[in-house]
């Protein structure tokens, strides 16, 4: 075996290393994109059902006839879980993650001016439209935030 045989053996060993390395890498960053897609459509079906269950806290808020305490708190809850995973979502921009985490401020912060009834219809009607996904859902809740006196309780 002479000297340049071996050069070139060794050449097409390092070519046949880099060919399965660089296959190696692209399949893992397939993966990789696979799995960050998964996970967000994971946060945004959660984002969805703790707005669905903040719905149904304002529903039943809006049809009790007694201890509005315990729904109230029931309703913060569920908001807070939503203002989580809306800051975990690729696909909001940063106003509208700011819009829901301020709507969230208002009902922990608010809580005399976000009983009233006209501004928990509206709060119905702005979850209900964040959670079809539409943007006006975001507008909405600037509105809404926007009522509120934030110099008084």
């Amino acid at each position: 075996m002479t000297q340049e045989y071996i050069m070139k053996r060794k050449m097409v060993l390092a070519i046949i290393f880099s060919i399965i390395t660089s296959i190696a890498l692209a399949v893992f960053i397939g993966l990789y994109v696979d799995e960050c897609n998964r996970v967000q459509e994971t946060y945004r079906t959660q984002f969805n059902a703790n707005l669905a269950h903040t719905i149904d806290s304002v529903d039943s808020y809006l049809d009790a006839e007694g201890d509005f305490e315990a729904r109230y708190r029931r309703i913060l809850s569920d908001m807070s879980s939503a203002d989580s995973f809306a800051f975990l979502l690729d696909n909001l921009t940063e106003e509208q993650k700011i819009a829901v985490n301020e709507l969230h401020t208002c009902l922990i912060k608010y809580p005399e001016q976000m009983k009233e009834r006209e501004r928990m219809e509206a709060l119905r009607q702005t979850l209900d439209d964040l959670q079809s996904n539409l943007d006006k859902g975001f507008e909405e809740a600037q509105d809404l935030i926007d009522t509120i006196d934030k110099m008084g309780h």
